[in-house]
């Protein structure tokens, strides 16, 4: 599955829309949208902010596994 479809999933999992997650990232909806797409990267300090979000769903998750 590509990375973008798996950051997707989680974020559907937690419940949450692309504006409520572009702004626990302190990012706009439209910048957001761009990473999730994968016409831009997200930055490392996303990737972790994103990875402990999803941490109480599975405890066990890697930072591969979600972005990789």
């Amino acid at each position: 599955m590509p990375a973008v479809n798996k950051v997707r999933g989680y974020r559907n999992m937690l419940g949450l829309s692309q504006k409520e997650m572009a702004k626990k990232l302190n990012i706009s909806a439209n910048a957001y949208r761009s990473k999730e797409s994968g016409k831009v990267d997200f930055k490392d300090s996303e990737k972790i902010i994103i990875k402990e979000m999803i941490l109480p769903l599975f405890p066990e998750v890697t930072l591969e596994e979600i972005f990789f």
